[in-house]
């Protein structure tokens, strides 16, 4: 499978994130960075430009713009998804995640345990979600559609 090389997140109409909604997108950039599976499918028999990709991502008049190019900035695929499907998987794993971080300051490390637990669940959801939308799109593994799943929340939360 081919991979992103380099991710931009359009965010820069945003409001400024919270230091915990910072510090999701920075995990989750890095790790996209160290690793990741992400391919466009053939499609109406043309040919495929060839990755690793350059990812943008953005929202722009209530959507999700994943904008693709190659390593030499030619302009590989560009789709546009409802944000609809997302809404209440990204409202409750900003609420888990409230419940996380709050519980992290004072809870029992067994409540922290279940709360996180449920957090990895929601997560899952959302990450299933997106390689639902994304099919005949392209195509991402499970771990790299959890990150492009966190990188979503962030810029849901400032949209």
């Amino acid at each position: 499978m081919s991979h992103i090389s380099q991710i931009v997140l359009n965010d820069a109409n945003l409001p400024p994130p919270t230091p915990e909604i910072e510090q999701e997108r920075r995990v989750a950039m890095f790790d996209l960075m160290e690793e990741n599976s992400f391919t466009l499918p053939q499609r109406d028999e043309r040919p495929v430009p060839e990755g690793p990709y350059k990812l943008g991502l953005a929202i722009r008049e209530k959507r999700l713009v994943f904008d693709v190019a190659t390593e030499a900035d030619e302009k590989a695929a560009e789709f546009h998804l409802s944000l609809s499907p997302f809404r209440q998987v990204v409202k409750d794993y900003f609420q888990i995640c409230k419940s996380y971080f709050d519980a992290v300051k004072s809870a029992a490390p067994s409540q922290i345990e279940t709360i996180d637990m449920a957090r990895r669940g929601i997560h899952n959801e959302g990450a299933r979600i997106l390689q639902e939308r994304l099919e005949g799109k392209a195509e991402v593994d499970d771990d790299t559609a959890r990150r492009l799943f966190t990188l979503i929340c962030v810029l849901h939360f400032g949209g």
